[in-house]
């Protein structure tokens, strides 16, 4: 079952010094393409979820091609009070992506700790790691290390 990182990774989430957000997963055969990405994961799904937490923090994703989408980029200037834009991002930068080189990391070994035997499995672990064994102080540490990024 281990091949199926593809389920782990076709989830979204946003952790942040106030908490971690809601866990969202891509609804399944899916393809995301820009259009899924800014009307269901951003404008439906996390950016609600973020907004629940405060008005204020800094929006930053990986260079993913629907992250880097001309549309995408002109919603989330808008949406965003904070959105870091694409020519700022640099490629393959642990330290200034927390959730893509730390958390992602974390929640995937604590989910593969035990085998899991089909993907209905590991769509249930998936959310039960993020919501009891992600400790905000693990959060805390890879914002640390993103603020040292900067």
């Amino acid at each position: 079952m281990k091949s199926d990182i593809s389920t782990l990774r076709s989830s979204t989430g946003g952790v942040s010094a106030l908490g971690r957000k809601n866990l969202h997963f891509v609804d399944p055969g899916v393809k995301v393409n820009g259009e899924y990405y800014r009307d269901i994961l951003l404008m439906r799904d996390l950016l609600l979820d973020i907004n629940q937490y405060s008005n204020y923090f800094t929006f930053q994703q990986d260079g993913a091609p629907v992250h880097r989408a001309r549309e995408t980029v002109k919603l989330l200037k808008v949406k965003m009070p904070d959105f870091i834009p694409p020519n700022l991002w640099l490629p393959n930068s642990p330290d200034l992506n927390p959730v893509d080189y730390k958390i992602w990391g974390l929640l995937e070994e604590r989910v593969y700790k035990t085998s899991i035997k089909d993907v209905d499995e590991l769509r249930r672990r998936i959310p039960e790691e993020w919501d009891k064994q992600l400790d905000q102080r693990i959060i805390d540490k890879a914002a640390a290390e993103w603020r040292k990024g900067e």
